[in-house]
């Protein structure tokens, strides 16, 4: 609507720029200031991928010429030895010395003590907040494979692992840190999980190959979760990243409409040897993914 004279009141002004701004999320170019946001990428590898269950990981990962790793809690065997301020110590000087990163840290052992059902799960994840912070990171990963892995038909089951998810939740609030749960849940029910849980600081872990092994839209489900992604997983079943089937320049689309940054952690096949199909991996994925996005 226009004045007397011919002007544009302020009104209209802020109404037609709100609906220039709908047109073009409509349209699919996206929000006005998303190119404006700085964006980066850093590429690592899950501990446990690197043959190693100690500090030495980062040796193979600076041979390898990765960004950091993706460090594992323990196991059962040595005590979840993360908990330990002497082994904490020991991986930050590993990352010092090799000028590498810690980027997230896993609780792998959930695959064998499950989280839904063990109250030794339930204290490693409420542990885990406190080794997070030591480590100087913001992400833990409780994983559910294995015995660990959910079925939104074992109603008890799930009710038990949203109220332990909800006081670890509370928990990880006030110390910054987010949990991102894995699964083979599609993304549909993790949001099922994450909407009754019903904190900021629960998010998911997204697994690219998983979530195509059990024959999900990836791209879809990567657009429905948006900012509810906390880091990702890069593996296709047995294939080398790029030989199998998927399109991670389709993943890079996808990854872009939701605007993520963050870390990419490599946990993929390596028919050839560790080093030599590790360091083809890094390649194909910081040419799809550089440093600034």
């Amino acid at each position: 609507m226009t004045t007397h004279h011919g002007k544009l009141t302020r009104r209209t002004v802020l109404s037609r720029a709100a609906g220039a701004a709908a047109a073009l999320a409509v349209s699919g170019v996206g929000p006005l200031m998303a190119a404006s946001k700085p964006r980066w990428f850093k590429i690592g590898a899950c501990e446990w991928n690197l043959g190693k269950a100690d500090p030495s990981s980062f040796d193979v990962a600076k041979e390898i010429g990765l960004d950091g790793v993706q460090v594992n809690m323990g196991s059962l065997g040595n005590d979840m030895h993360l908990r330990k301020p002497d082994v904490q110590k020991a991986y930050l000087e590993a990352a010092r010395r090799t000028g590498l990163q810690i980027g997230s840290l896993a609780i792998g052992e959930m695959n064998s003590v499950p989280l839904k059902s063990d109250p030794r799960a339930e204290k490693w994840l409420d542990d885990s907040i406190d080794v997070a912070k030591a480590l100087g990171i913001t992400l833990v990963m409780p994983a559910c494979f294995g015995n660990g892995e959910l079925d939104m038909g074992k109603t008890a089951e799930i009710d038990h692992l949203v109220g332990v998810l909800r006081g670890a939740c509370a928990k990880a609030e006030k110390a910054g840190i987010t949990i991102g749960l894995e699964s083979y849940l599609s993304a549909e029910n993790t949001l099922r999980i994450l909407d009754r849980v019903g904190s900021p600081a629960m998010k998911m872990y997204y697994d690219v190959g998983n979530s195509t092994d059990k024959g999900y839209d990836i791209l879809k489900e990567i657009r429905l979760m948006g900012d509810r992604i906390c880091e990702f997983h890069a593996k296709d079943d047995g294939f080398l990243l790029g030989q199998g089937r998927i399109d991670f320049h389709k993943v890079r689309q996808a990854i872009d409409d939701i605007g993520y940054s963050g870390w990419i952690q490599i946990e993929a096949a390596q028919p050839h040897g560790l080093i030599e199909d590790y360091r083809a991996q890094y390649k194909y994925l910081r040419d799809i993914f550089p440093e600034r996005g």
